[in-house]
This record gives C-alpha cells, sequence and structure tokens, in this order.
C-alpha cells in the first residue's frame, strides 16, 4: 500500500520523460549511516564545551558542524544540473542479459563519482565531465518474454565525504523486447502426410519441404528424422538431409500443430524462425487469430520474433 502511494507521488513529481534533467524538485537529500554518527558525535563534545566552557572546544564542535553543513550543499550540487538521456536496447532472447543504454550529460560543472543502477543489483559509479556526456550501459537479467520495463532508475551521489546521499528516481520511459528463449525440436508433420521408409528425412519440416536438396554437417538441434544414418554407419560422419519447399506450395509455422506448453511451443517456433531465416527459406507463421504471410529476409524475421514475444500479451 505504501509503495503503491509512493510510486503515485513519484509519477507525479518525476513523470515518466526520456530526458530528465536533475534540479531541486526531482532531488532528495538525507545523512548517511557515517552521516548520523557525525552529527551523533558533536552532542556529547558540544556538551563537553558547555560543561567546560572551553574555546578550543567549543571551536572544534563548530568546525565540524559547519564542514558538515557545506558537505550538504557540495553533495546536492555534484547531482544538480544532470542530464539523463535514454539511448535504447536491441531485442534479446529469454536468459540473456538485457543491455539498456544511457547518457549523461553535464551543461556545466564536472560532476564526480555518480552512481546509477536498479537496486537491489550493484550501481555502477562514473564521472561525467565538464560540458560533456558519459555513456552508460546497464544490464538486467530476463526472466519473461515480452516488454521488459526496468522501472525507476536511482541516481545517487556521496560526494564529497560520504556524510550525506542526494538521490533521485527517474523513469526514462524505456523498455525492450524479449523473445521467447529457442528450443530445438521437430516440426509436426502436416496432416495427411506420411514417413517414406526410404527417405525417412522427407516431410519433417512441414508442408512444402519435401524437395531433397543434399548433405551437410549435422549441427546440435537438427532433427533426428533427417541424420543420413547410412553414410554414418560406413564411418563418413554424421550429415544431415537437406530439403526444400517445392514451388507453389507454402512452409507454414502454426502453433496448433505444435506439442507441449504454450512457451515451449513458443521456443520451438523461435528455433525455426531462426533457422529458415539463416537458410533464406520462405515460411509463415500462425499464431492462433494472427497470421503472418510466408516471406523472406530480416523485416520479416523480426516480425515473426515480435510475433512470438508478443503472443498473449498487451500490445
Amino acid at each position: 500500500m505504501l509503495e503503491a502511494q509512493v510510486a503515485r507521488w513519484l509519477a507525479r513529481r518525476i513523470p515518466p520523460a526520456s530526458q530528465v534533467r536533475l534540479d531541486q524538485r526531482r532531488i532528495f537529500i538525507l545523512p548517511t549511516r557515517a552521516g548520523l554518527a557525525f552529527g551523533l558525535a558533536l552532542v556529547p563534545m558540544l556538551l563537553v564545551a558547555i560543561n567546560y566552557q572551553n574555546s578550543l572546544a567549543y571551536a572544534l564542535t563548530f568546525l565540524l558542524l559547519s564542514v558538515f553543513l557545506v558537505a550538504i550543499l557540495h553533495t546536492f550540487r555534484n547531482l544538480a544540473g544532470l542530464t539523463l538521456k535514454a539511448a535504447g536496447g536491441a531485442p534479446v532472447f529469454l536468459g540473456e542479459q538485457a543491455h539498456f543504454h544511457f547518457i549523461l550529460e553535464s551543461a556545466g560543472r564536472e560532476h564526480q563519482a555518480i552512481a546509477v543502477g536498479w537496486p537491489p543489483l550493484p550501481l555502477q559509479v562514473l564521472d561525467v565531465p565538464a560540458r560533456g556526456v558519459c555513456p552508460v550501459e546497464l544490464h538486467l537479467p530476463t526472466e519473461h518474454r515480452g516488454w521488459l520495463r526496468p522501472g525507476r532508475l536511482r541516481v545517487e551521489s556521496r560526494y564529497p565525504l560520504g556524510l550525506l546521499v542526494a538521490w533521485s528516481w527517474i523513469d526514462l520511459d524505456q523498455a525492450l523486447l524479449v523473445y521467447p528463449h529457442p528450443l530445438a525440436g521437430d516440426l509436426p508433420l502436416t496432416p495427411g502426410q506420411g514417413e517414406d521408409e526410404e527417405d525417412d528425412g522427407q516431410h519433417v519440416l512441414g508442408v512444402g519441404a519435401d524437395d531433397y536438396q543434399g548433405l551437410r554437417a549435422y549441427q546440435p538441434g537438427d532433427s533426428r528424422r533427417r541424420l543420413h544414418w547410412k553414410a554414418y554407419s560406413r564411418g563418413q560422419g554424421l550429415f544431415v538431409k537437406e530439403f526444400a519447399a517445392l514451388a507453389g506450395r507454402d512452409l507454414w509455422l502454426d502453433l496448433e500443430r505444435v506439442d507441449g506448453g504454450l512457451e515451449q511451443r513458443l521456443g520451438m517456433l523461435c528455433h525455426w524462425v531462426l533457422q529458415f531465416s539463416s537458410r533464406g527459406q520462405p515460411f509463415g507463421l500462425r499464431l492462433g487469430g494472427q497470421v503472418l504471410a510466408p516471406d523472406v529476409g530480416e523485416a520479416h524475421r523480426e516480425a515473426c520474433l515480435r510475433a512470438l514475444a508478443l503472443y498473449g500479451h498487451a500490445r
């Protein structure tokens, strides 16, 4: 309940934006543990000075207090005026690290020992030169396919003495697409097609994949149905039979024809999207009511991967 109220308050005070400049309204400052200990230590020093009416004790106490007050100003100024910009991030597959890019920019003085990141992960510390920029790349683990929105980024400074921490929570309105994890597996036969005992590699890719092309070296993830066992038994090595779609027959990847759980089926389709795209094989994709017509090329590959990543999620 409290977290939700704080989130709504931050959304009003620091709304999401692709570029944020830190100013007095967006910066918060409090003593650190070291700062609290420092302040508490001044209390008995002041009591001793009052009790003994010692001028040197008074001077030391007020000197240390003035250092603490000046540290407040310098800690705040080290963060104030800093501009943070979102610089995008490339899509990744589930299980990989997501890479978010940012730019820290100074319009005036140098900003030292600026820490950025998403707690509880460690913050990355860097210096921003005067009237310069500092690119930074932050990483997050991926746990689910679809859009990965990292949430508010923590920016903080404990410079120069570490007695205080000035920080801000900013939302650079960034999101990154996470594709399903590719899972190697056989595609099912189209109803009505059967296996030929003399050529057990035919039809395993589905409709239109029954034109024998030749042999190639085995790669992990290749279907066992297409292994050339005769060559293997003669000691010639492990080869796989290659097939290409016949003219006039389209190759389709259909979610409904793949067995297993939803994430497993999406992972298998993701694997075959990558395989067919690398071979230049035209194919189409059916995901329930969503249909992507057979095509080839980088744009088609990205469209299919995007459809797999967002299947069952809000666009």
